[in-house]
C-alpha cells in the first residue's frame, strides 16, 4: 500500500462490507465539511454523500482528519465520501462555547505529542488535561518541551524534574527547532506507519517541529507576538503530513481551551494516585473535599500528594460531572422531541 498507516484490519473491513468497488483513502485535512482525501491516486477534495449525511446522528459520525474512508473519485480533483472506516482511537475535547458537544481533534492516532514551549508556555496543569484526553482516547502520550534554546540547561532540568514529580512513566523530550538539540531523541522513537498527533497552544512550535522533522517547509509558521506573548493561529485546521521514514504527523490549531469530555475513565487514569488513595477513604462516595476520614485530604496534609495536582483533579472532576450531566439532559430532550414528532405524525395520519 502507498498509504502509510493502512493496515490489514482496514483492508479486511473493506472486503467484509463490499467496499472493493470504491477507492479508499485517508482524510488529511478538513475545511467546513469539505475534506482533502489522500489516496493511492493522489489527493482529492471531497464531500460526504447524501446517504452518509442522512445516517449521521452526531458529530462523531462525520469524517475527521485521520479517518480512512471509502470514496468515489469522479474527476481529476474531486470525490464523494461514502463511508467512514471504524476507528481504533479518537481524540476529542469539549467543543468551545457549546457545552455538552464534542469536537473531534483527530482519528486513528497512535501517539500524541503534548507540546509546550519551555520559555513561557509551560504549565503542568494543562499537561494533565492533555494527558486525560489521551488516556480517555487510549492514545500513548509523549511530552515535548520546545524552545529550550531560549532558557538555560539548568532551567530545562528543573522543568523536567517538575513534570516527572507529578506525571510518572511518560517520556519527556526537550528540544529546540533552532539548534536541533533533542531532535535526534525524538526521531529515534518515531515508528514508521504510526500516526502522531500534535496537541498544544498556539506558538509553541508544533508546525516548526513538523518542518524540522521532515526537512522541508510542509507547514506554515509564524512568530510569537512580542506584545501579547501569545502565538498567532497559523494552523487554522487539522492537517496530516507523512515523513520520509513513514511516520505520520497531524498538526492541529492551537488550543486555548482544553475542555474535558471524558466518559471513558481518562481522568481516573491520569490521577491514578488519587484514585488509589481514595480506596482507603472512610466513605465509599467520598468527594475528597471535606469528609472526615478522607485518605486523599490526609495525603495532601502530609505532603504526600501535590496540592496543585489535587486542585487540578477536583476542577476537572467537576467539569467531567457537568459534561456528563449535560449529555444526559440533551439525550432526554432529543428523546422527548422524537416522541412529540411521532405523535404529531400520528395526528396527521388521523386527519
Amino acid at each position: 500500500m502507498n498509504n502509510p498507516g493502512y493496515t490489514e484490519v482496514f483492508e479486511q473491513f473493506r472486503k467484509d462490507h463490499n467496499l472493493s468497488d470504491f477507492d479508499f483513502g485517508r482524510v488529511v485535512s478538513e475545511h467546513k465539511e469539505r475534506y482533502i482525501v489522500k489516496t493511492n491516486e493522489g489527493e482529492f477534495e471531497a464531500e460526504i454523500s447524501g446517504a452518509l449525511r442522512f445516517s449521521a446522528n452526531r458529530r462523531e459520525d462525520y469524517p475527521a482528519v485521520g479517518d480512512w474512508v471509502a470514496i468515489t473519485i469522479y474527476d481529476s480533483d474531486n470525490g464523494i465520501i461514502h463511508k467512514v472506516y471504524p476507528r481504533y482511537s479518537l481524540i476529542k475535547r469539549q467543543a468551545v462555547g457549546r457545552f455538552g458537544e464534542i469536537q473531534i481533534i483527530a482519528a486513528n492516532i497512535d501517539y500524541a505529542l503534548l507540546v509546550q514551549a519551555a520559555d513561557r508556555d509551560f504549565n503542568i496543569n494543562r499537561l494533565e488535561r492533555y494527558l486525560t484526553i489521551c488516556n480517555e482516547s487510549r492514545v500513548r502520550p509523549i511530552i515535548i518541551l520546545t524552545k529550550t534554546d531560549l532558557i538555560t540547561d539548568e532551567d530545562v532540568s528543573e522543568i523536567k524534574e517538575a513534570i516527572c514529580k507529578r506525571i510518572q512513566d511518560i517520556p519527556v523530550i526537550a528540544l529546540s527547532n533552532e539548534s536541533h538539540a533533542g531532535i535526534p531523541d525524538l526521531i529515534r522513537i518515531i515508528e514508521p506507519g504510526k500516526t502522531y498527533c500534535m496537541l498544544g497552544s498556539s506558538g509553541v512550535g508544533k508546525s516548526s517541529l513538523i518542518n524540522t522533522l521532515s526537512g522541508k517547509s510542509v507547514m506554515r509558521t509564524d512568530a510569537i507576538s512580542d506584545h501579547t506573548h501569545k502565538g498567532r493561529h497559523v494552523t487554522s485546521h487539522r492537517e496530516l503530513s507523512v515523513l520520509e521514514n513513514g511516520g505520520i504527523f497531524i498538526d492541529n490549531p492551537g488550543m486555548r481551551e482544553v475542555g474535558i469530555a471524558d466518559t471513558g475513565g481518562g481522568l481516573e487514569q491520569t490521577f491514578d494516585t488519587i484514585v488509589r488513595l481514595g480506596k482507603a477513604c472512610r466513605f465509599k462516595d467520598c468527594t475528597h473535599t471535606q469528609e472526615h476520614g478522607c485518605a486523599v485530604l490526609l495525603a495532601v496534609e502530609k505532603g504526600e500528594l501535590d496540592p496543585a495536582s489535587y486542585e487540578n483533579y477536583l476542577k476537572m472532576e467537576r467539569e467531567k460531572a457537568h459534561f456528563e450531566t449535560t449529555i444526559v439532559e440533551k439525550r432526554n430532550k432529543d428523546k422527548q422531541f422524537g416522541k412529540l414528532l411521532k405523535n404529531y405524525k400520528k395526528d396527521l395520519d388521523i386527519f
